[in-house]
Order: C-alpha cells, then structure tokens, then sequence
C-alpha cells in the first residue's frame, strides 16, 4: 500500500514519463496505469489488495434451494446432508439439488449443525490374534454389560473364559469396573487355573488406555506377568465371538429378570457357571462339556 501510494505521489510531482516511473518501481506500465486510475476512482482505498473472487459464482446454489434445505433441517433437526438429499431428491428429482457436502456447508452456514468433537481413541491393536489351539493359550476378559438389580443398584459382571476349552472362569460382580476392583479377582483365577498366554479384550477400560500401544495399568500388569495383552477391533465383537456367545447364555439365564441384589445375583452367576461348566453340552465341543478346567501352566 505505502509503495503503491509513494508511486502516485512521484508520478505527481516529478516531471518524468510514465515508462521511467515505472522502471524505477520495477512494474509494467499497464499496473502503474491502474493505480493511478484506482487512486483517481478511491484514493487511498483503491490502492488496497482486491479480491479476485468473481462477483457471481455460477455454481452458487440458488436462494430458493437454499430456503427448502434448511426448512427441511429444521423439520428434522437431527438428519444429516445425506438424508436431507435423498429427501429432496424423492420429492423434486428433476431439481438440481446440491451435493451432500454443499448441503453441509449451508447447514453450517445457517447455524444448524456444529462440527462433531474429535473422539481420541485407544490406538489399534496391529498384531494377529493369538488362535487358541490349546487350553490356556488364550483367555477372554470383558464386562457383560452392566443392569440395575431389584433394588436398583448397579451391577457390573466381569467374566473371563477360555477361548480353547469356553470354559467360564469368572462371572462376578465387581462394585466398579476399573483396575482396581479387577486385578484382586484377576489374581484369584490365576491362582486357581495359572496363566494364559494371552488375554483377549475390548478397547475399553480398564483393559485399554489412550496411553502409547493403548496399555493400561491392568494391561501392563499382565505383560509383566508373561501375558500377552491383544484387543479386537473397534466395532468388530465377533473377534471375541465365542465369549459374546456365553454372555447372551449369561444373560438370558441370570438377568432376566434380574435378582433382588448383588448377593442373589452372584448366586445366580454362581450357579450359571456351575452349569455352564460342568452340565451344559456345547456343540463345538462335539457336544461334551467344558469341564475339566484348563489345564494350569505356570510360568515364572
């Protein structure tokens, strides 16, 4: 701007022609001629940047396309662009109606939708899951998910099996599910049926963390012990599919309705276990029952 404007002054006061001028600002003739036009027009604000965006986009999206989009929206505050096209489409499919991403951009635009937090997530697990050919080559860990008992408290049952034999381990409650009310069971099984050497779980905790590889404190208790955490996949609970499949037994059996309270509740857990184990068939076991348990494998 102060250059642009010093050029001008000169050109005013000084005798010389337009070509020297602009040799000695180092511009051709025909943008010192526009200065000094634009000066002419403006003044000072003419010598400023303009944008060079055209004065009409020929791909802009006509206000009356616009008004029914949001309309729309607004009716259905909680569609997305995807559906809202798809709407539109089905009831005007000879109208031009913009791409499901402009459609974002007006929804914005008019302060209809907000741009969704960032989730951080536990990093992925990128080694093969471990293939149990034998008892104790892998165990499975998870939380059923949680219900209220008859009196309306919370229950949280933590199970752990084997993937080899479906052998149940543990059906217990735990008054809150994290690491500290988990490793004292944990420590339990190990004592009664040794170590695995790997143990199956989700991404959540206490079995996962945010922290570097996604380990937890309980995680890294494991690894210290010889015992190979793995996680499956975000979304993909068939990875642990053996062990979903004895939580819907768990639940139709034990939960349905729920005990009166914690105590009766393990009882029934109790009992599951001891039927699951040791009377129920399993066709994948040639219709023969879990029981013996797993074979103890200590390791130093």
């Amino acid at each position: 701007m102060e250059e642009r404007l010093r050029f001008v002054h000169e050109f005013q006061r000084l005798d010389v022609s337009m070509a020297e001028l602009c040799r000695a600002f180092g511009v051709s003739r025909k943008t010192g001629y526009k200065w000094l036009e634009r000066f002419d027009e403006r003044g000072r604000e003419g010598l400023g940047d303009r944008s060079r965006s055209p004065a009409a986009h020929p791909n802009a999206t006509h206000a009356r396309v616009e008004e029914f989009i949001v309309s729309l929206r607004r009716k259905f505050p909680h569609w997305g662009p995807k559906k809202l096209r798809r709407v539109l489409k089905m009831k005007a499919p000879a109208e031009p109606w913009p791409a499901a991403s402009t459609i974002g951009e007006i929804l914005r635009r008019h302060g209809l939708s907000k741009p969704q937090r960032r989730v951080r997530r536990t990093p992925p697990w990128t080694s093969p899951l471990t293939h149990a050919v034998e008892p104790n080559a892998v165990w499975c860990i998870d939380f059923k998910g949680w219900f209220r008992t008859g009196n309306g408290v919370r229950c949280d049952p933590l199970t752990m099996s084997d993937a080899f034999s479906r052998y149940v381990l543990c059906s217990d409650v735990v008054r809150q599910p994290d690491e500290k009310h988990v490793r004292p069971r944990m420590e339990s099984v190990f004592r009664e049926h040794g170590l695995p050497l790997a143990i199956r779980s989700d991404n959540g905790p206490p079995f996962a963390s945010r922290a570097a590889g996604g380990l937890s404190r309980l995680s890294a208790w494991w690894i210290r012990l010889g015992i190979r955490p793995e996680r499956i996949e975000p979304g993909r609970p068939e990875q642990n599919g053996r062990h979903e499949r004895m939580h819907r037994t768990l639940k139709a059996e034990t939960a349905s309705p729920p005990a009166a309270n914690h105590p009766a509740q393990q009882r029934a857990f109790d009992r599951f276990r001891e039927t699951f184990n040791k009377e129920r068939p399993h066709e994948a076991l040639g219709q023969h029952t879990p029981h013996p348990s797993p074979s103890v494998r200590e390791r130093g």
